[in-house]
């Protein structure tokens, strides 16, 4: 399946939702929106993985770089949504710790 994301900027907060697959094929596809991010300096940066069916280590790598880059700006990113198969690769690596999920 293919990854499909939206982003929506409301205030000082930008919501990515995040849909279908997020692996090393589709992993890439997200750099673009993640430099935009960052570049921006957005203060606050929900991710809504509630439309997510499967990541892999590049998914959970593409995150934790959003994560790095908007923190070292100053901003914040918070996961929102996650279920099933990503929410075991989360808990599996204790990134539920690190994304609050």
């Amino acid at each position: 399946m293919p990854i499909q994301f939206q982003r929506t900027d409301q205030g000082d907060e930008s919501m990515l939702r995040i849909a279908g697959s997020l692996d090393v094929l589709t992993a890439p596809e997200l750099m673009p929106t993640i430099d935009a991010l960052v570049e921006e300096r957005r203060p606050r940066v929900v991710c809504d993985l509630s439309g997510l069916d499967i990541i892999d280590s590049s998914g959970v790598a593409a995150l934790v770089a959003l994560y790095k880059r908007v923190r070292a700006v100053g901003g914040q990113v918070v996961v929102v949504g996650a279920r099933d198969q990503p929410l075991a690769i989360f808990k599996l690596l204790r990134m539920d710790k690190v994304f609050s999920i």
